[in-house]
């Protein structure tokens, strides 16, 4: 009887043991898997800096840019709000 308990005590003991060999490994395998968000973050945190510098820099032209823009988009709004076609 006191070897049977013995045994079942060692056999918990081993399963415990596997479950933390497994765990181990588990984790170790997720820290050198790299995330795949982290890449697209990265790009935007990229354009967004590029973005702020143009801004910056070509701030009298970007202005002059935008507007044109604007403007044609306005033109051509009021042409088909009024049904004038060229």
């Amino acid at each position: 009887m006191k070897e049977k308990l013995q045994n079942m005590g060692r056999g918990r003991i081993k399963g415990v043991m596997r479950k933390m060999r497994e765990g181990a490994r588990r984790l170790a395998e997720s820290g050198r898997r790299q995330e795949p968000g982290i890449d697209g973050i990265l790009v935007t945190v990229g354009l967004c800096v590029i973005a702020l510098l143009l801004c910056v820099v070509m701030k009298d032209s970007l202005k002059v840019f935008i507007e044109t823009i604007v403007g044609a988009m306005t033109t051509e709004a009021q042409k088909i709000l009024t049904g004038v076609t060229p």
